[in-house]
């Protein structure tokens, strides 16, 4: 910087000098009542809290929106939606409860738009996010809370899929002293979500990773590895583009992820050793993909599924011995309330009918995350015994 001065000219030095001066003078002989007014702080008002969880599990929820002329709050606990009131500073609000113990979805609507709660940073994980979750653990802790257990680790990954040719994302979860055990190899579970989900929402708002680790921690479940999928994947939108999703996917699973968890982890490479279960869709694309390929997937389980065509399943039906002999456990599981369930029903008087062993779960409950918690808790210690 001082090399650079000295090479200036006397006279570009004197101009530099002059003009500074000239400016400082042409301020300081401003009129006071001319002068520019003092830029204003902008305000920020405080921020609202919500939700409120109450001693006796009431929940107080806000929302500041000043303008809004109606507001509610819509949640999946009994009686689970109520108007809010608006005070003098624009903030809408509504206790709600008592709410039993569990992990809720809710939303607010903002006349007539549904919307998160801004006041609450856990969001269900969505392709369109749009619910907040309210999370009641229960006294003594119900299965998916956490608990003062051995906890296991859940890792995030970006891989390229070439069958695919774009990068996509998937969770995989390592149970309790996977890394004090670098000689041990572990059975696999590939755990899928359902329609408008994504990778990481069976461990975010399914508390899935809680789930397994609590179960092994209780001696009911047997440790192992965890693989969550995004299973969108195709890129097409409407009804075609979700037809050949499942195709998509299964050559996803196959051609590209197998090879990177079985390269990258410490986990058993046979059938016995490997499952597929999942939700919704997910419980449609395990049911397809994991009877069509015994060969690599010995326990096949669906949850409320968007069960698959007898054409799909074909080969099963048409050698029923064969299926038998390979499957150690094929379970379904469906609400009483789902909109599911009359395909579910005709999908297991289909295996019946064929003589295909399996187990059928008729619950209470909805197409909904605390029915598939419970059936997770439920289908995990039946794995690789």
């Amino acid at each position: 910087m001082t090399m650079k001065t000295s090479l200036l000219s006397p006279t570009i030095l004197l101009f530099s000098a002059v003009a500074a001066f000239q400016t400082q003078t042409l301020v300081s002989a401003q009129p006071a009542a001319e002068s520019a007014a003092p830029a204003r702080r902008p305000q920020f008002a405080a921020p609202v809290r919500s939700p409120e969880v109450l001693a006796d599990r009431r929940v107080t929820f806000r929302l500041r929106a000043p303008k809004a002329a109606e507001v509610a709050v819509a949640g999946q606990w009994t009686n689970g939606r109520a108007a809010m009131v608006k005070d003098t500073n624009g903030v809408w609000s509504v206790t709600a409860g008592p709410i039993d113990p569990g992990v809720f979805e809710y939303s607010f609507q903002v006349d007539g738009m549904s919307m998160i709660d801004p006041g609450n940073p856990a969001i269900k994980p969505m392709r369109e996010p749009r619910t907040s979750i309210l999370h009641l653990p229960g006294d003594p802790p119900l299965v998916h809370d956490f608990q003062d257990v051995p906890h296991g680790v859940v890792h995030q990954h970006s891989y390229r899929s070439k069958s695919l040719a774009r990068v996509r994302n998937l969770a995989i979860y390592t149970p309790p002293g996977y890394d004090r055990q670098p000689e041990a190899r572990f059975p696999l579970l590939y755990l899928q979500h359902g329609a408008g989900d994504n990778e990481a929402t069976w461990t975010v708002h399914g508390k899935a990773h809680w789930i397994l680790d609590n179960l092994i921690a209780q001696g009911r479940a047997k440790p192992m590895v965890v693989v969550m999928m995004d299973g969108h994947a195709s890129t097409t939108g409407g009804m075609g583009g979700f037809q050949n999703n499942t195709s998509l996917f299964e050559r996803d699973l196959l051609e590209d992820v197998m090879p990177f968890v079985e390269t990258n982890y410490r986990v058993k490479a046979d059938a016995e050793s490997r499952g597929i279960v999942g939700l919704s869709m997910g419980g449609g694309q395990s049911l397809t993909i994991g009877l069509n390929h015994l060969d690599r997937f010995a326990w096949v389980g669906g949850f409320s599924s968007a069960v698959p065509s007898r054409e799909t399943i074909r080969g099963v039906l048409n050698d029923t011995a064969g299926a038998n002999a390979k499957l150690k456990l094929l379970w379904i599981g469906c609400g009483k309330s789902d909109f599911l369930l009359k395909r579910n029903e005709d999908f297991v008087a289909t295996l019946k009918e064929k003589n295909v062993r399996h187990e059928w779960r008729q619950t209470d409950g909805a197409h909904s995350w605390p029915v598939w918690r419970a059936y997770l808790a439920e289908f995990a210690p039946l794995l690789f015994r």
